[in-house]
């Protein structure tokens, strides 16, 4: 009996870390360089499950074939994006990504067969564009893959902080 009370502590501390990491906030590895240079390959995020509220250039995580994929939110449902001379046009509207670099080829939201993301969907991007596989090769992105957002880099220790 002695043994059963003294390992008690030790099961609700393993209990309350399995609830955090499930349903609160984890640790995610970033694989590739589909995000350079905001993110790179092999960083360790904090990825926030809870929040579901996505916003235009938010980081999420999604789930795609089995992989977690790191992108930046660029369309948002009831919009239509479109790339035009490496401007991003949103509802034919520009608007400015003030984190990139990087050039983005000519691409309108009819290539993949609408005029705009339906409710509950996304149009994501990496942030190097000539190396990433988003919704321009894999389509748009339902609420449901996306498990959550980051906005916080853990290691390496050098990036630790806030990401934009």
């Amino acid at each position: 009996m002695k043994y059963v009370k003294a390992c008690i502590p030790y099961v609700i501390i393993v209990a309350v870390v399995l609830l955090i990491r499930t349903f609160i906030v984890t640790p995610v590895r970033v694989n590739g360089t589909s995000m350079d240079p905001t993110l790179q390959n092999n960083e360790v995020l904090l990825l926030k499950k809870y929040d579901h509220n996505y916003s235009r250039f938010d980081i999420v995580v999604l789930n795609y074939n089995g992989e977690k994929l790191v992108k930046r939110i660029v369309g948002l449902p009831g919009e239509h994006v479109k790339y035009e001379n490496n401007i991003l046009y949103i509802d034919g509207e520009v608007v400015e990504e003030p984190f990139l670099d990087d050039y983005t080829s000519d691409f309108d939201l009819t290539s993949l067969g609408v005029t705009t993301i339906p409710d509950h969907y996304y149009f994501v991007m990496g942030d190097n564009r000539n190396n990433s596989t988003d919704s321009r090769i894999i389509g748009l992105v339902s609420k449901d893959n996306i498990i959550g957002s980051t906005d916080f880099a853990l290691f390496p220790f050098s990036r630790f902080g806030s990401i934009k």
